[in-house]
């Protein structure tokens, strides 16, 4: 009770910062009960003045407190929970924060490398990036006789405490709303909440950031047009991360990338087709690639930084995702439906043919217009919000692929306006089919089997004499039936005695109940 009070204690704080940034003056009253609506006129009187321009939303989090900064970050990734509009809203959010004292991040440094900051680093320059979670210095570090410059992410001070808090909040709304809402369950809110919280835990150990660096590093070493900054693993702990300082320019900056006459729709290009290629070919993608955490280095190659936020595809959702794209290139609707079906996201008891006939409203759209007016994430978009209809259950992966094509798509279209996305994301959509369904594909699937057939053969001798021992217990069982020690019925017997008197109070109740009604109305 007192960690449930405890909860909506903090949680009306929060509602009198959304009314105050007038976030409930854009709820339609007609869509709430009774009891909302009065809610909602309780708090416009609350409404400051000049609270109707501007994105609401993103202003209210950004007033709340980092966690909420995270979660409308988080949400702008999931259209299908908070609905386009409104997610377009969240993007606008920024995670810019005041840096801490520099003070004080030495000392968190020093601290958590175990050796005094002068001999971890030549120099540490003042904080260059401050987030919700942790803040970015420049540092030198000598090696092999030379200064070489370094990012040094650095994480602030008790940050984990607070978001566990909140994050604890988070849960109690998204349980509450899954007892109550039908809605809310097919929407998964709690897994929603236990994603992000993963998601947060892992951008609170930087160490698993520098994993994520090394792995996307060698994943792409063969890469023409993409590289990632190298780790400093000697001065990388939970709380610091260290890594190669990059120079280049940022895609966000245009004026110096005109200047550098640098080819803009070569640069469109090589966004589009490096995402495509991590996310086919590796099944393992930056999922945050806004222009901020992209850059031009001096070869003419795109660098990307910050990779706290990733995303993940198996085997299933890679060919899910090249299947689909072919589907909709080739027009073959019945063969995107039998995919989601295959895939085992839309369920069984719905039909094929109506799945299809769904999913061809999307695509002949598309065959009107010209090449460069088609968008990729919108196409996906189009086609998340229509199995809804069809019963198909959240799935988050493909949510965070989607956002991040649509990131992806605005970036090179932002270069190149009239961008052909389905030409340039051609060549690594065909090179992945052919390697994965083709017969080269088959043959690999083949031998893949094969292997996962060898290994359960060499484990039926153990499968065996494990069935045999069930057998044999349960055939004991039923020749003697369960036999129960004394001390056990003892304990059973007070547990039924204990029920038996509960049961007979409940009955004296009930009883005395009816027989008060019987004398009133015997007095009426």
């Amino acid at each position: 009770m007192i960690s449930a009070a405890t909860h909506i204690l903090r949680l009306s704080r929060a509602a009198f910062v959304l009314a105050r940034e007038g976030v409930f003056g854009v709820v339609d009253p007609a869509l709430v009960p009774p009891p909302g609506q009065l809610a909602i006129k309780i708090a416009g009187l609350v409404e400051r003045r000049g609270a109707k321009s501007g994105p609401r939303l993103s202003r209210a989090l950004e007033r709340m407190g980092p966690a909420y900064l995270k979660l409308g970050q988080f949400l702008a990734t999931r259209p299908d929970v908070v609905g386009v509009g409104l997610a377009r809203d969240l993007e606008s959010l920024q995670d810019r924060l005041p840096p801490f004292p520099q003070a004080e991040a030495e000392a968190a440094i020093a601290t958590s490398l175990e050796q005094p900051i002068n001999q971890a680093f030549a120099s540490l320059g003042p904080a260059v990036a401050a987030a919700s979670i942790a803040q970015v210095h420049r540092g030198e570090v000598l090696r092999d006789g030379a200064l070489h410059p370094v990012a040094v992410k650095v994480l602030r001070p008790n940050v984990a405490t607070r978001f566990r808090r909140d994050l604890s909040d988070f849960f109690f709304v998204a349980h509450k709303a899954e007892t109550h809402s039908s809605e809310a369950r097919r929407l998964r809110l709690v897994e929603v909440i236990n994603t992000m919280s993963r998601s947060v835990a892992m951008e609170m150990d930087l160490r698993l950031e520098a994993a994520a660096l090394s792995e996307m590093a060698e994943n792409t070493d063969s890469d023409p047009d993409f590289r990632v900054p190298k780790v400093d693993w000697d001065r990388t702990t939970h709380n610091v991360l260290t890594m190669e300082w990059i120079d280049g320019i940022p895609l966000s900056d245009h004026a110096r990338l005109a200047q550098a006459n640098v080819d803009l729709p070569d640069l469109g290009r090589k966004v589009i087709q490096s995402f495509l290629r991590h996310a086919l070919r590796d099944g393992f993608f930056h999922a945050d690639m806004h222009p901020g955490n992209l850059f031009l280095d001096k070869d003419g190659r795109l660098v990307a930084v910050d990779f706290g936020i990733m995303g993940r595809l198996g085997d299933k959702e890679r060919r899910f995702l090249a299947e689909i794209l072919l589907g909709f290139i080739t027009r073959n609707y019945r063969r995107v439906a039998e995919v989601h079906f295959e895939a085992g996201y839309v369920p069984a008891h719905h039909s094929v043919e109506n799945f299809a006939q769904a999913i061809r409203a999307i695509g002949e759209p598309i065959h009107n217009r010209t090449a460069e007016e088609i968008s990729m994430a919108r196409l996906l978009t189009l086609l998340l919000e229509v199995t809804g209809l069809f019963d198909m259950r959240t799935r988050p992966e493909l949510i965070l692929l989607q956002k991040t094509m649509v990131v992806v798509e605005g970036v090179a279209r932002s270069f190149n306006p009239r961008l052909d996305i389905w030409r340039v994301a051609e060549p690594v959509v065909r090179e992945w089919i052919e390697r994965n369904l083709g017969p080269v594909g088959r043959l690999q699937g083949a031998a893949s089997g094969a292997g996962d057939l060898a290994r359960v053969l060499t484990a039926l001798p153990t499968m065996g004499l494990r069935a045999v021992a069930v057998l044999e217990q349960l055939e004991v069982l039923t020749r003697e039936g369960v036999q129960l020690s004394p001390e056990t019925i003892a304990a059973l017997g007070r547990s039924e005695g204990r029920k038996n008197r509960w049961r007979t109070v409940a009955l004296w109740i009930i009883a005395a109940t009816f027989i008060g009604i019987l004398i009133a109305v015997t007095r009426l």
